[in-house]
């Protein structure tokens, strides 16, 4: 293992997290506490509790969940598409260094940006609600676990991505919408019975629901099928990762 290898590459993500601080840290923290004061604070003093949390409560998990999800698809993608767009990529890819240590470097800095934004939402929200964790140890292999694997499928898409036009099309259209249909604002038990069917077949309901029962040991799935789920899908990337160096799909040609 090189591992100088990877901490370059992850010390030059880091870098670049660090010089976009506003772009990567500050806007979607305001964004998020403005979901507290619309949802929490105005639409939640209408609404009663769920399953005896408050509604301002029972949304911190979900808007955590929204911002990691989507912000570690962004900083991974983005992160791979760029020396490719540049050209810079075919330097990396004649150096001593492997595919596992590649997606280590990206990987690791996009997943670390991401569960940093995780922590500070979390110390925003408690501005905002009095929260409560009854798993701290799951709550946080829970948090590292979705940035790994939502980072690894934003590896994908920067790999998939032929423009910048691509490279926005999943995170906008399909993770953001699955995500706010995940149980993110409601329970989906508050739905009719035909849209409770329809919403597990959202692979996003398992992760908000298995995060949501860390903090209040309430949730919409059974907690191990949630973290099932999340693994399945995680080994999933890695295997499409796999391929994709090992056939130099959009990275050779």
């Amino acid at each position: 293992m090189n591992y100088r290898a990877v901490w370059a590459i992850y010390r030059f993500e880091m870098s670049r997290a660090w010089r976009t601080l506003m772009q990567s840290i500050v806007s979607p923290v305001l964004s998020t506490s403005l979901y507290f004061v619309v949802f929490g604070t105005a639409i939640g003093s209408r609404i009663p509790q769920i399953e005896g949390v408050s509604y301002g409560a029972f949304i911190v998990p979900g808007l955590i969940m929204l911002s990691l999800l989507t912000q570690s698809v962004a900083n991974a993608s983005f992160g791979i598409y760029f020396p490719r767009f540049s050209g810079t990529i075919y330097e990396l890819l004649s150096a001593p260094v492997s595919p596992l240590e590649v997606v280590l470097g990206y990987v690791g800095a996009a997943a670390s940006k991401s569960i940093l934004l995780g922590v500070v939402i979390l110390a925003t929200a408690a501005f905002f609600v009095d929260l409560h964790i009854a798993h701290p140890i799951l709550m946080i292999s829970f948090l590292v676990l979705t940035a790994v694997t939502f980072s690894l499928f934003g590896f994908i898409i920067g790999l998939w991505a032929d423009g910048f036009e691509r490279l926005q099309v999943i995170p906008l259209l399909v993770i953001t919408p699955l995500t706010f249909l995940g149980g993110t604002f409601y329970s989906i038990k508050m739905l009719p019975e035909f849209w409770q069917t329809v919403s597990h077949f959202n692979p996003v309901v398992y992760l908000v629901s298995g995060f949501r029962w860390s903090f209040f040991e309430i949730s919409d799935v059974d907690v191990t099928v949630s973290i099932a789920a999340t693994v399945a899908f995680m080994l999933a990337c890695l295997a499409v990762i796999s391929w994709m160096f090992k056939t130099g799909y959009r990275l050779k040609n």
